[in-house]
């Protein structure tokens, strides 16, 4: 089956929303069907939602139990989110929230590989994602794309540069978390001790690796603050950006981790 990220965020952040919004009868939710291209608008489908129990206090929900089923419904395929909980005074909550879907063929499911890419050259965490979406707001209405950049010192930055106004903001002391590369970074280490260089020379830790991305692509990512506890972002220099969000942690005891990949813009200018 087939749904969008946006769709998928709606549902999620149904199980953690004020209980007196649940108290409307809003419908099927809006989540979008089919593919949705890089450039289009927001498909995001999060206001979906009937509540069954009343919720009334202010605060948020404790969830219990969240059980997803694959229903139909109007000969409309559906991703079913039965949550199940309580608010903080203690009165049962129950949610449903239906998202539309797009079953797909074993043979087309099949075709649908991760993009490719080469090895990151950097890896950084990330500050609180509700915090980067407030300054990533701010900085749409200047300009269209984004330079992100971080280097192996813990230093982030985002940037926007145009012909009327240029805007830094920067973060030092960042996690520079190490990877399962290091093994393959101590062969290639080896690799070049064999063939003669000095091993060393080391890269710089203070070299900036850049990567240009449209801010509305990086705003659809950041709809993910909704479920993330940790994020690490992974450079390839003017290729692509890598996001790694870790629902739980990011640990072997982690809840999941969702991936985004957010191509490169080729700046000219």
């Amino acid at each position: 089956m087939f749904l969008s990220s946006e769709a998928l965020l709606g549902a999620l952040r149904s199980a953690s929303s004020n209980p007196s919004s649940l108290t409307s009868t809003l419908g099927a939710s809006s989540g979008t069907v089919g593919p949705v291209p890089r450039d289009s608008g927001s498909g995001a489908g999060g206001g979906g939602g009937r509540n069954g129990a009343g919720g009334g206090a202010g605060g948020s929900i404790e969830t219990e139990q969240v059980i997803m089923r694959l229903t139909k419904k109007n000969d409309q395929a559906m991703l079913t989110f039965d949550i199940s909980g309580a608010t903080r005074m203690g009165r049962a909550v129950h949610v449903m929230h239906d998202v539309r879907i797009e079953v797909m063929r074993p043979a087309d499911a099949a075709k649908m590989n991760e993009p490719m890419c080469p090895e990151p050259d950097i890896h950084i965490l990330l500050p609180p994602l509700q915090k980067l979406r407030t300054i990533v707001e701010r900085l749409r209405p200047m300009s269209n794309i984004m330079a992100i950049r971080a280097n192996a010192s813990g230093v982030l930055q985002f940037g926007i540069n145009t012909d009327s106004v240029k805007v830094e903001t920067e973060w030092r002391g960042q996690v520079n978390p190490k990877t399962s590369d290091d093994g393959e970074e101590k062969r290639d280490a080896a690799n070049k001790e064999e063939e003669g260089a000095d091993p060393d020379l080391e890269r710089d830790p203070e070299t900036l690796f850049t990567v240009i991305v449209s801010i509305k692509s990086f705003l659809k990512f950041l709809n993910s603050h909704v479920v993330s506890t940790s994020t690490i972002a992974c450079i390839c220099q003017h290729h692509c950006l890598i996001l790694y969000v870790y629902i739980g942690g990011a640990s072997a005891e982690a809840g999941g981790v969702l991936t985004f990949y957010v191509p490169a813009v080729i700046d000219d200018s």
